[in-house]
């Protein structure tokens, strides 16, 4: 490109033509020690460093699948009938307690979308001799979702009837979303579901401050959670294990999602127990 550019420059002169001088380059700038030790430090400062891995990774239970722990209580929990009047959910039928499975989810947000995961299940049922079983599922690795999703349908039966607390509209889809990116047929599709907000809501609301479940199982159980983690800091309880910090707040979670399925069983006992919801909200004795 210069050799052309020199030649027309060549028949310029010869035509009588007047020649642009050639650009002056600009002076190379050049920056003085101590303005190159200063970006050299904040580079270094941006460069995040790895951080040591925690002493204290225990994950409770048995690694059933690669970076997937199970977790199971036997317990003794209140004393349920055989049979769940369900006219407070504004069913025609009673339900078999055996087919009763109370579940609740851990995830990483709570916007929900394609982007959220559930990294812990539980599900709770009441045995034959009354007992009531927790068993609870935790990913340690993002590659051990599938595992827990198979793991999770094997425990639902075709009559099972689940039992949550807005899990109609936030852990049922939830789980229907990431079971659908899994390329696995969804559980859950067809099966009964009792979400006790709904009935909670319209008999208590404006009567308590709120409807929450921490709300009702003070008001209808008496719980009152000691040193419990809430559940909106559960996301970094898990993001802050898989970057290698402790376990601590994993296992507070497991402890939060545990006492969530014993309330949501008295809560449905309590309620299953005043029939029908009346037309006005009232207070319980």
């Amino acid at each position: 490109m210069s050799a052309l550019a020199d030649r027309l420059r060549q028949l310029r002169t010869q035509s009588g033509l007047s020649v642009p001088a050639a650009p002056t380059p600009a002076p190379k700038q050049t920056l003085s020690a101590d303005v190159l030790r200063l970006i050299q430090g904040r580079s270094r400062l941006q460069r995040a460093e790895p951080r040591a891995s925690s002493t204290d990774r225990f994950v409770p239970g048995e690694e059933i699948a690669s970076g997937l722990f199970l977790t199971e209580a036997v317990v003794d929990w209140l004393s349920p009938p055989p049979l769940i009047d369900t006219t407070f959910a504004r069913w025609d039928e009673a339900v078999g307690t055996a087919r009763l499975l109370h579940f609740d989810t851990e995830t990483t947000g709570l916007a929900g979308g394609t982007g959220t995961r559930a990294f812990m299940i539980g599900a709770a049922h009441w045995e034959q001799n009354g007992r009531f079983r927790i068993r609870q599922l935790t990913i340690t690795t993002m590659a051990a979702e599938t595992a827990m999703l198979r793991t999770f349908a094997g425990w639902l039966r075709d009559d099972t009837v689940l039992v949550s607390y807005n899990g109609k509209s936030y852990d049922a889809p939830l789980l229907a979303t990431r079971y659908r990116l899994a390329r696995l047929p969804n559980p859950l599709t067809g099966l009964g579901h009792l979400d006790l907000l709904h009935p909670v809501r319209r008999r208590w609301k404006g009567v308590w401050e709120n409807c929450r479940l921490a709300t009702a199982e003070r008001q209808l159980l008496g719980v009152v959670r000691d040193d419990d983690l809430p559940g909106s800091e559960a996301p970094a309880a898990w993001l802050a294990y898989l970057r290698g910090g402790p376990a601590t707040n994993l296992r507070r979670v497991a402890h939060h999602n545990a006492q969530d399925l014993r309330s949501l069983a008295g809560v449905l006992l309590r309620v299953s127990g005043l029939g029908a919801c009346p037309p006005a909200a009232v207070p319980i004795a």
